[in-house]
């Protein structure tokens, strides 16, 4: 794995939710908000094109909402076969009772989908390029993914309805996160980290830091118009919520808030890093700016000093 994958496996949170129960029907629309990112992420790490992954996951999974998936964690109809020796979970398919695989989380089926394609007789699929959506749908049919002769044209009809295409020329990835377990890989949350997602729209999710403050990351291509036209919200306010200029443009990867932040944090203070500012701690931690001023008796605009005690919740004595 390449220094640029390492990344951006350690900088996101890498968490994921249990489905073994769906409380009402998914839609594709949800699902593919929910696992665009993970299919993105495979992509990543082993070139399957997003799309399919995601339109496989939609046709073998139901969006979701199969058994195989809310009571095995199985999208992709992945069977046992002989060289498995994790948990089964057994379902009529082809013949009766037929053994497939049982996950801890929908996840790890996500993870096993892209091993299961590493497969000597998936190889041609990875000399097509990964937007060759079209030539993976109809290798996979070739080499015995499935036995439904119109498998290639189920998965670029969804591919195509769902514009899954545009997910093959992502190059930035959002952080993904349980919505279950409010909890990240490592054993000890840290500031303003995320703690739960909100999916919105196929576009973009809303995340929420430990402070509760929802927010969403700035992608290629966003501008204010979009944003308001998708998410409802005006200029002035990101702006106002945010603390930006008017004639602020937004950038790809930039956290911005959708809701007011709050007056104070959970944590109670925060160590300056070195060319750190006060609207950057606001940020990490969905804190007025006006309030860490005036709690840190600092004036309007002054920057603190690296390694400088800043308090999110209580008065400097």
């Amino acid at each position: 794995m390449n220094k640029l994958l390492k990344g951006i496996l350690c900088m996101s949170i890498i968490i994921f939710t249990n489905t073994s129960v769906y409380s009402q029907t998914q839609s594709p629309q949800e699902y593919i908000a929910k696992w665009k990112d993970v299919a993105i992420l495979q992509m990543k790490l082993h070139q399957i094109p997003a799309s399919i992954t995601l339109a496989q996951g939609i046709l073998e999974s139901g969006s979701g909402n199969s058994n195989l998936a809310t009571l095995a964690n199985n999208h992709f109809g992945i069977k046992c076969h002989s060289t498995w020796t994790g948990k089964t979970y057994y379902q009529d398919d082809d013949e009766k009772d037929e053994c497939f695989r049982k996950y801890k989380n929908a996840m790890q089926s996500y993870e096993d989908h892209s091993d299961f394609l590493k497969k000597r007789r998936y190889e041609p699929l990875f000399k097509l390029k990964k937007t060759d959506y079209k030539g993976w749908a109809k290798g996979l049919k070739k080499a015995g993914y499935a036995t439904n002769p119109k498998y290639p044209k189920l998965l670029i009809g969804l591919i195509e309805r769902y514009q899954l295409e545009l997910y093959d020329n992502v190059d930035f990835i959002e952080p993904i996160v349980d919505v279950a377990k409010n909890e990240n890989i490592t054993s000890a949350k840290k500031p303003g980290e995320i703690i739960e997602t909100i999916s919105y729209s196929i576009n973009h999710t809303i995340f929420k830091t430990a402070n509760l403050v929802p927010y969403f990351i700035v992608k290629r291509g966003d501008d204010y118009k979009k944003i308001e036209k998708e998410l409802g919200i005006r200029k002035w306010q990101i702006t106002k919520y945010n603390n930006l200029q008017k004639s602020h443009e937004l950038t790809v990867g930039e956290r911005i808030f959708i809701k007011p932040k709050r007056c104070k944090s959970k944590e109670e203070f925060h160590k300056v890093e070195e060319g750190e500012t006060l609207r950057d701690i606001s940020q990490l931690y969905g804190v007025k700016l006006k309030k860490l001023y005036k709690r840190n008796r600092l004036d309007e605009g002054a920057v603190p000093k690296a390694g400088q005690r800043i308090n999110l919740k209580k008065k400097v004595k």
